[in-house]
């Protein structure tokens, strides 16, 4: 049987198909990457309301409350801070280095009860309460819009030859957009709303100003809100969207805040 022409002739014919396979199986995935690269620098789509040029273009909504007026000159968040040593941010560079800084007393009190009191306002409402790991693979990042890989990144990359692609989250979205990642929703659960506090890190590249105050530190507490929409008529994302506004507004306002 093994000297049958025919059986030789095919036997030729699928080292040949294999061999075609092996290069074009190369061509693809050369190409694949290429497109991909490519694709990541498309930027995300902005809101259609959204102006177009830098910040001298900006337009300014809306004004709640009003600005105080103080018959003296009011003292900034770190020096009441550290006056009142519920803030440290100097002596540091030899315990965290640059761009940190410590809480004490009533300044820890005021975080977790800001940090609670919004969770309850949120988890009243309807959302999800979530916990999400801080680590997380450089896809996930990728499919927020951020790139990990970028020179300077704008994340702090855990070193690749103890722990491979994994980097320090910015902000729980990554997280909560990694729980959703190749995951399925039922339409009729739309939409989801969720709800999660965590430690965001963030590299804080220069910006060519040095920073003040509790103001592009490298690490702090966020409370995120985080809807998944569906698309049926396209008016869903933008909906969502004025919902959580809303409930900022609602936030600032029981807090006392004058905000614009």
């Amino acid at each position: 049987l093994q000297q049958l022409p025919e059986l030789a002739a095919l036997r030729e014919r699928g080292r040949s198909l294999r061999e075609q396979l092996r290069v074009l199986e190369a061509e693809e995935s050369d190409l694949e990457q290429k497109f991909y690269l490519g694709a990541l620098q498309l930027p995300n789509r902005t809101h259609p309301a959204v102006p177009v040029g830098d910040q001298s273009q900006a337009q300014l909504l809306e004004v709640v409350g009003e600005k105080p007026v103080f018959d003296f000159k009011p003292k900034g968040h770190l020096e009441l801070g550290e006056g009142l040593d519920i803030i440290r941010q100097r002596r540091l560079s030899h315990v965290s280095g640059h761009r940190s800084y410590y809480l004490c007393g009533a300044g820890a009190l005021l975080q977790h009860a800001l940090v609670t009191f919004t969770l309850q306002k949120l988890l009243s409402k309807g959302f999800l309460p979530m916990t999400v790991p801080d680590l997380l693979r450089g896809a996930v990042f990728e499919g927020c819009g951020v790139q990990p890989s970028a020179t300077p990144s704008p994340v702090y990359n855990i070193d690749p030859a103890r722990f491979e692609d994994l980097c320090l989250a910015g902000t729980s979205e990554v997280g909560i957009a990694g729980y959703f990642m190749d995951h399925a929703v039922q339409l009729q659960d739309l939409p989801v709303r969720v709800v999660c506090s965590s430690t965001c890190y963030r590299a804080e590249t220069d910006t060519g100003r040095e920073p003040w105050g509790l103001y592009r530190v490298h690490q702090f507490t966020k409370v995120e809100m985080f809807g998944v929409t569906a698309a049926e008529h396209g008016t869903e994302s933008e909906k969502l969207l004025d919902e959580f506004l809303g409930l900022q507004k609602e936030i600032f306002l029981e807090l006392g805040l004058h905000y614009r």
